[in-house]
């Protein structure tokens, strides 16, 4: 199911859609009969999202479409987009490759469009990259994390720039994973360890990357499992991994496998933490998980959004706007990934006959972005990374995620 949510922001009040789906994305249509090639006064271009809006992942979807809202919102109220008017262009991906695609596919045919933030899935964006790439549309992700996205497959020993148009607002798992290892290993004093991935892009670069560190560190992996996406019974890999007594298990995926793998661990008498990455920072890992996920671990990028003295004014205003669903793990970091766009397409728009005309220019603008936002200094790297590498690790206690170590990765 493709939806899409439009918001005409030159005013403050959000404009609501004739419709809602049932679980809650506003329906409608954003075409560009309306835009900036039509004939009408009113110049408009348009930030695409793609992202989960239906299905398992749906939580962090809405967080990252919601937030793109807030700040497409408040760029129009501001006054100084030189006459333009901002909408947002909501596809769902349904975490999947190639409905992804299909997604970019779309947004890359609406003439209107200027950048795209998304995607949520690693995955998901190979297969969006080169089709927004070949439309010369910027792309910003909030959430992507795995390395070869920016530095090519050979990322670790002849890094190279494959897509000039993408960026991302997060660090990635050549970080995350490290972090996570040296906290286990360091701090938390865990020396022995087995690892689980989903086999997805995301799962295994994560597992990899914690597991080449934990042993750099002379910790012991002692077993290395993997499930398929599509599980829900897991006592086949526990019955592998309990008899090697780890004293925590690493697991490379996201919350709808690691909720139950959690569960289903301390059932089996595996009574160790489970950590993971930012795949499983949700509040749907702890529904999920249940009352024996207390204790279980998660990285995520940035430091905690509520503490950030930046992150205040995102938090009032996001609540203010009463949207249905939170922001989530991403939703400062979509919220930065948007401004982004928009401070580009400040200089790209200013001269600009048409949306379409300034996609080269917002590209090339992207690269000299530079703003203190929600979640701290916002810039960008030689290969689109964030410059930004700071993390946090975050423990369930009192059925919440509460943070217990932020720091920056040197």
């Amino acid at each position: 199911m493709t939806q899409r949510s439009v918001v005409t922001l030159g005013t403050s009040v959000l404009v609501a859609s004739l419709a809602l789906s049932a679980c809650g994305t506003r329906g409608g249509d954003s075409g560009s009969d309306s835009g900036s090639g039509s004939g009408d006064a009113k110049k408009v271009a348009k930030i695409g999202v793609i992202a989960p809006l239906s299905g398992d992942l749906s939580a962090l979807g809405k967080g990252i479409e919601h937030s793109v809202e807030l700040a497409v919102k408040q760029a129009n109220e501001s006054g100084d987009l030189n006459g333009w008017t901002l909408e947002v262009a909501a596809k769902d991906d349904e975490a999947k490759p190639d409905v992804g695609k299909n997604a970019a596919t779309a947004l890359a045919g609406d003439k209107d469009v200027i950048g795209v933030v998304g995607t949520l899935n690693s995955s998901v964006a190979q297969s969006v990259q080169p089709v927004l790439n070949s439309a010369k549309i910027a792309q910003v992700s909030p959430a992507n994390t795995n390395p070869s996205l920016t530095m090519g497959a050979d990322f670790a020993n002849a890094p190279k720039r494959t897509y000039d148009n993408y960026f991302r607002t997060c660090t990635t798992d050549s970080v995350q994973g490290p972090f996570a290892a040296r906290y286990l290993f360091q701090k938390a004093g865990i020396k022995k360890v087995a690892t689980i991935h989903d086999k997805k892009t995301y799962g295994q670069g994560l597992a990899t990357s914690f597991s080449e560190e934990f042993k750099k560190l002379g910790g012991q992996v002692v077993e290395a499992q993997t499930i398929n996406p599509d599980d829900d019974k897991y006592d086949a890999v526990i019955s592998k991994i309990k008899p090697k007594a780890p004293e925590a298990v690493y697991y490379g995926g996201e919350y709808p496998q690691a909720g139950p793998l959690s569960q289903q661990m301390k059932a089996a008498g595996l009574n160790v933490p489970l950590m993971g990455g930012d795949g499983i920072f949700s509040g749907e890992f702890i529904k999920l998980a249940g009352a024996t996920s207390k204790g279980d671990l998660a990285t995520s990028v940035g430091a905690p959004t509520e503490e950030l003295e930046s992150a205040k004014k995102f938090v009032t205003d996001y609540e203010a706007a009463k949207f249905p669903e939170p922001y989530e793990a991403y939703g400062a970091y979509s919220y930065d990934a948007a401004k982004a766009i928009i401070e580009a397409a400040k200089v790209s728009l200013k001269d600009a006959t048409s949306a379409e005309s300034a996609r080269e220019a917002t590209v090339k603008a992207m690269a000299d972005v530079s703003f203190d936002g929600v979640t701290g200094k916002v810039a960008f790297d030689q290969y689109g990374d964030t410059t930004s590498k700071v993390l946090t690790v975050y423990k369930v206690e009192g059925e919440k995620w509460a943070p217990v170590n932020t720091e920056e990765f040197k």
